[in-house]
Formats: structure tokens, sequence, C-alpha cells
């Protein structure tokens, strides 16, 4: 999805609205009574299934359905955009919670990895997508906010994950006003150039300061306790993976009713001509710098839920492969897309797992399996840009718009509040 038709809600759009008979959406007490029941039947195979398959297949179904319901405009949400953002989050939130109190403890650290993705490629959709500015240097950003937890952890071991959390953000994102600033005055290759040195040259710094950073083994952090209201035998990887879950959705709720604001407006039309921009009164830099400063905060964050989930620090993780595996990431979802963010962490962290299989099941030499994942990359890019242009959001927005007009609510009077698929209720 490019970025000119991104949607800062990340809902699929559909396309006008037929005049024949058809159904009407939802109003808003009825959706809400058809997401409780919904929720409630999560629950309740939750309850009554304990651990088995058949509770995460219920609650992924049933958060299949929601989506696909609201894709196809079927609910009525607030009109509002940050109850919207918010509503949609406290639902996804329900579920995923749900999802990982019932599966196995690899499959929590799997959604603890996607967590951590999330931020980074959420914000690099941001900052590439809607703005313009392409960063081949957000893996170093991650590093910084890593390295922050790292740090006051060795000094303060007892420290608050709040506090660790705002710390990492608000330390990347002085990183990022610096680089920002740097990064305004290039432009195209450039500053691809610029922010790949970056990529390149600051995990380094872990080996010239080795007395602080740690040199090449990186820095031990501390595993997150798992908090006494919770049961004393509660999986730490369900602990990393609620973390992770709730700081993904705060950072999508943040950027998208970022991306529907007057910032969000401002941010495409530098991306769309610099010039235009400048003579209707935008200040192009300071917007430039903005974007920066926002997407390296989410890089920080990112950075440190990765420090928790791996308990270290350490330069080898944030190398350029993982800078370039992030702008692929953005690209096969859907460039300018947060919920193409979502499905490129996913991949992120199933493709490897996907490679490693294939390598054991034929027996390939060491050196291709190290080359293996990044051979897959590039082939899920090439088909993706040949299948997808726009990515799998966009590949899904089409498959969607294939669906039957009679499927399809009728268009909300003037003065109601439109469905989430409605380009009139952002």
């Amino acid at each position: 999805m490019t970025g000119d038709e991104a949607d800062p809600v990340d809902t699929v759009h559909e396309p006008a609205h037929d005049t024949t008979p058809s159904g009407r959406a939802l109003g808003a007490l009825p959706t809400l009574g058809v997401v409780a029941l919904a929720l409630a039947v999560a629950v309740a195979v939750a309850e009554t299934s304990h651990h088995g398959p058949l509770v995460p297949w219920t609650i992924a179904v049933v958060g299949g359905l929601l989506a696909v319901g609201g894709s196809l405009g079927w609910f009525t949400l607030p009109a509002n955009p940050l109850l919207r953002h918010v509503a949609v989050a406290v639902v996804a939130g329900v579920l995923l919670l749900l999802f990982s109190d019932h599966v196995g403890a690899f499959t929590d650290y799997q959604i603890s990895q996607v967590a951590y993705y999330v931020p980074a490629a959420a914000g690099l959709t941001l900052l590439v997508g809607w703005n313009g500015q392409l960063s081949l240097g957000h893996g170093a950003l991650m590093a910084i906010g890593a390295y922050t937890v790292a740090v006051i952890m060795a000094h303060q071991p007892t420290f608050p994950i709040i506090g660790l959390l705002v710390a990492a953000v608000v330390v990347t994102a002085m990183a990022g006003a610096v680089i920002g600033v740097a990064a305004a005055r290039l432009r195209g290759p450039y500053l691809a150039g610029a922010t790949l040195a970056l990529a390149v040259a600051l995990p380094e710094l872990a080996t010239r300061y080795s007395g602080t950073l740690g040199g090449g083994q990186g820095l031990p952090v501390r595993p997150l306790g798992v908090p006494t209201w919770l049961s004393a035998t509660f999986p730490t990887e369900r602990w990393l993976a609620w973390v992770g879950i709730v700081g993904g959705l705060v950072v999508l709720v943040v950027l998208a009713n970022l991306m529907g604001s007057g910032m969000g407006r401002r941010l495409r039309t530098v991306r769309d001509d610099e010039v235009s921009a400048s003579l209707a009164g935008i200040n192009v830099a300071r917007t430039q710098v903005l974007a920066f400063v926002v997407s390296a905060a989410c890089a920080g964050l990112a950075g440190a839920l990765y420090a928790f989930a791996n308990s270290l620090a350490n330069p080898a993780a944030f190398t350029l492969i993982l800078s370039l595996s992030l702008v692929t990431a953005i690209v096969i979802g859907g460039l300018g897309s947060l919920t193409g963010a979502v499905l490129g962490s996913v991949a992120l962290v199933y493709v490897p797992r996907l490679t490693t299989n294939v390598s054991n099941r034929f027996k390939l030499d060491t050196s291709v399996k190290g080359n293996l994942p990044l051979a897959i990359y590039g082939l899920l890019l090439v088909v993706t840009m040949l299948a997808f242009p726009t990515g799998i959001v966009g590949g899904l927005r089409r498959l969607l718009g294939a669906i039957p007009t009679r499927l399809r609510p009728a268009p909300a009077p003037p003065g109601t509040t439109s469905a989430p698929g409605d380009p009139g209720g952002h």
C-alpha cells in the first residue's frame, strides 16, 4: 500500500456504496453487543477447554470475523478518532492477551518478538510512507533504546519497568532529533546513505566504549519479574508477551491518531511536494525533524522491549541486516499502513522459523542456512511486489473489494456515525 492510499485507522476501504437495496450497518449499541458476545464466546471456550488447541483457533477466528466485519462496514464505531482507535485496541488487546494465555511458552516468546518489532516497523512506516524519508538505520535506533535500558539496570537494578521504557523512548527521541536535523538537509540516496552509515557505525560504539557498554558481549538485562498480583506460577514468557502487546497497542493508537490529525496531513503534504508545502505555510524542516523524532521514539521502545525479551543488549543484534529487514517488512506489509507494519513484523518472526524448518528438512549446509533467510526475504519481496504491488494490506483490500455489494451495508444517512470503513469516519 502506498502512502497515498494509507488510512490512519488502517481499516479497509471499500468501493463506493451501491445505491441498490442492501443491509444497514449496525448501530453503536448493536455493535457493542456483537463485540461483547464475540468476546464472551472466546472467554467461554477458553475457560471450558483450558489449554487445548481449540482455544487459540477459536480466538483467532473470533478476531478474524470482527476484523472482516469492521472492514466491510458492518459495525458502527465512535465517530471520534481517539475513541474509535482506543476501542479497536482494547478489543484486539483482550483477544491477544487471551490467546497468549492459552499457548505454550515458545509461542508466547514469539508473540513478544512480534511485539517488539511492531513499534519499530510502525514508526518506520510513518517516516517512510507518510513523510517520504527513507531510513536504513532504524536498527541502530533500536540499539539506543536497548542500551539505555541495560545501562540504567546495571546501576539501578530495581528501576520500575515503566520508567525504563520511558527513558528508552526519551533518549532515543533525543538522538532522533539530532539525526533528524541532519536528515532534513538530505534527500533521496544521500539520506539513505547517511542512515546506512548510522546503522553500520553506531553499534560499533559498544566495542569502542566496552567499559560502559560491555563490548562485543553486550550488557546483560535482568529478566522482567512477574508482578505479585499474578500467580507465582505465571510464566515469564507470557508476562513478556503481555508487556509487549500493551506497548505495541499504545504505539499503534498514538500513531493512528497522529496520522489522522493535522500533523499527519502536514507530513503527507511535505512528502508529496515540499515547495507547495512551504508555500502553504508549513515549516518543511521542522515537520521532517518531528517525523524523525516520533519514528526514533518508537524504535527506542522497540529496542527496550527487545532487551527485556532477550535479557541482553548486544551489538550483534542490531546490525545492518535488522535495519534492512525492517524496511522489507513495511514494504511487504504495505507501506504507510499500520496494519501493514503489524503483518510485516509477523513475517520478521515467522519467516526465519520457516527457513530453519526448510534447512533442517533438506539438511542444508551451515553456510547456506546463514544466507537462506535473506534469500527468502528477497523472494517474498519480489513475489509480493508482483502479486500485490501495494503490499499485503493492499492485496487484502482488493480481495475484500471483490465481495458482492449485497454483503455491504447501505450508505448511512447524512449526519449519522459512519462505519469504520467509510472515509468520513476518520
